[in-house]
């Protein structure tokens, strides 16, 4: 799993805040390991430049998948640290599924999470701009399996709305959360809740895919 903040394991002292990668595990069977490399605050360059993802690359032997997952810090126009621009962010991302490919391994393109954003009439709204359109489009002039989480992350945060939506999200009043004593209000990061209901769409999506790894979903997972 490459990824960003959204995806990444979390220390103990950030509890509730909760990657979905670390949720994802509990619905596949004994026999199916996952291994998160996802890290905060990175982007596709931030992750390539730090040796990140050659050191995934490294470990991968035939027919493993990997989930590639950024956008949120690609964006980021404003923090110059992590930024990459439009066509930077689609070459990286190019890069990876070649890479992916050459160790004869099996790519996902995931589309970045939605951030929570309601405007003034409680209407949601996006402020990833043409980042999830270029993971599409690589996904597509590279013939590999997407998973839409943008898509699939914006109708749950809709469904549930303005305020239930919270409830997903790391948020806490004063006194609330012990590793958060003075309150927290992130629309990005999720707590556990949060990060269970997104891993349960990236499995919902994998059922349905041609994937592999559909067969390795527990039986039970969508019976109850």
């Amino acid at each position: 799993m490459a990824g960003d903040s959204t995806m990444a394991n979390k220390k103990p002292e950030k509890f509730p805040e909760t990657g979905w990668g670390m949720k994802i595990s509990q619905f596949f069977n004994e026999n199916t390991r996952f291994e998160n490399h996802a890290k905060n605050g990175r982007s596709t360059r931030t992750f390539i430049e730090e040796g990140r993802w050659d050191s995934l690359i490294s470990k991968l032997k035939a027919d493993d998948i990997v989930f590639i997952q950024f956008g949120h810090n690609d964006q980021s126009k404003h923090k110059v640290d992590r930024y990459t621009s439009p066509e930077d962010y689609y070459r990286n991302l190019c890069r990876f599924v070649d890479d992916v490919h050459a160790k004869e391994a099996i790519p996902i393109l995931f589309t970045p999470v939605m951030r929570r954003r309601f405007n003034e009439n409680s209407v949601f709204y996006d402020v990833h701009g043409e980042y999830p359109d270029l993971v599409r489009a690589a996904a597509e002039e590279k013939g590999v399996a997407l998973i839409d989480m943008h898509k699939l992350s914006e109708k749950l945060l809709v469904d549930y709305g303005e305020q239930e939506s919270k409830k997903i999200f790391l948020q806490g009043e004063p006194g609330e959360l012990k590793n958060y004593p003075n309150g927290i209000e992130d629309n990005t990061h999720f707590n556990e809740r949060g990060a269970t209901e997104m891993a349960m769409l990236v499995v919902r999506a994998i059922k349905e895919s041609d994937t592999s790894l559909k067969k390795r979903i527990k039986k039970d997972v969508f019976n109850h």
